[in-house]
């Protein structure tokens, strides 16, 4: 009898994380799920197992070891600096893509595939950008914010993994703004308030990914063991200030002179909560090539129109995250519907 794939899921309790173990409960062909984080998933979950761990995930190499898993999804990498320090950042993305690597390449290990959400901010974005970022396309300014130092500096982690470990295959998903109904990211949030964030004479070109299509492309490049670097996006690309029409809502300019300054007060002021990387997406704008990934045989569901358009509807009809009572996990419950005899397990 064939055995099923055995997967472990890193940041279970973020959208990402959560999202994942819910599509691979579903698949017949995983055998185990596994999901780890520094706190409880927040979406409820059938069959997957929740192991606490620290934020640089000390405990994996014991994880890897004990649950003989093959397959590691990294959905954990934060990509939004808004409410995180340097040091979280860096101990978070860094150091736990570090202690997950080395798990993979253990003499015990029996990992054959690994597969990383990363994001489109390891590109940048500045005056002399091109339109279009390919996956081996290199930044044209410098990182300077901690978040694209830590995604920088985990790639380079996992690309050096690669030529070390040949018999493992890695795929690293650079994913582009992500709208969805279920998705807080600091450019939804903008498009909810009554007015907009727009840097006074900056019109940026805006690319967007739909939230199911980043699921489906990670399902996808797990399911055909796909390997390499490859950029997540909707077709095309829109001025932020359409973007903002079709939402509905009125510009709030902000000065192009130290805008970061003039935007403390709002953030103080729990109005508008917009990170450096975010501030400078709004003056300059950015835009990757998606073939590779289509030329693998993906198709997206939505173009970043499409993605715009959907998220508007969402909110209009009052579907978008936060209007839904809060999951709540409780070890002591999923542990009775999980392992007592008293439950009863309908036939498959």
């Amino acid at each position: 009898m064939s055995v099923g794939r055995r997967m472990l899921i890193t940041g279970l309790s973020s959208f990402w994380g959560g999202r994942l173990a819910q599509e691979f409960e579903r698949d017949p062909g995983v055998e185990v799920v596994v999901g780890m984080d520094s706190r409880p998933p927040v979406v409820a979950l059938g069959r997957t197992e929740f192991v606490r761990a620290d934020e640089t995930y000390s405990i994996l190499s014991r994880l890897v070891r004990a649950t003989q898993v093959d397959t590691i999804v990294h959905a954990g990498l934060i990509v939004d600096s808004s409410s995180q320090s340097a040091r979280v950042l860096h101990e978070h993305n860094v150091i736990g893509t570090m202690n997950l690597l080395a798990s993979a390449a253990a003499e015990d290990s029996r990992v054959t595939t690994v597969v990383v959400k990363s994001s489109t901010l390891v590109y940048g974005s500045a005056r002399r950008d091109p339109t279009w970022f390919a996956e081996d396309s290199r930044r044209t300014s410098p990182a300077r914010t901690p978040v694209e130092r830590s995604l920088l500096e985990a790639e380079e982690l996992i690309e050096a993994f690669v030529e070390e470990n040949p018999g493992v295959r890695a795929a690293v998903l650079r994913c582009a703004n992500v709208l969805g109904e279920d998705l807080v990211t600091a450019l939804s949030r903008a498009l909810c308030g009554p007015v907009t964030p727009v840097v006074a004479g900056f019109d940026p070109q805006l690319q967007f990914v739909e939230q199911e299509d980043v699921i489906r492309a990670i399902r996808f490049v797990v399911a055909r063991g796909l390997e390499g670097v490859f950029n997540v996006a909707g077709d095309g690309r829109l001025p932020w200030s359409e973007i903002r029409a079709m939402a509905g809502h009125f510009p709030l300019p902000l000065s192009p002179v130290l805008t970061g300054l003039a935007v403390l007060p709002l953030s103080r002021l729990g109005l508008l909560r917009l990170a450096p990387e975010t501030l400078e997406l709004l003056r300059f704008g950015r835009g990757v090539d998606n073939t590779k990934l289509k030329h693998a045989g993906f198709r997206y569901n939505f173009t970043t129109a499409g993605a715009v358009r959907h998220f508007v509807e969402a909110r209009r009809v009052g579907r978008v995250a936060g209007d839904r009572p809060a999951y709540r996990y409780e070890s002591d419950v999923e542990a009775f519907f999980r392992h007592s005899p008293a439950v009863v397990v309908p036939p498959a």
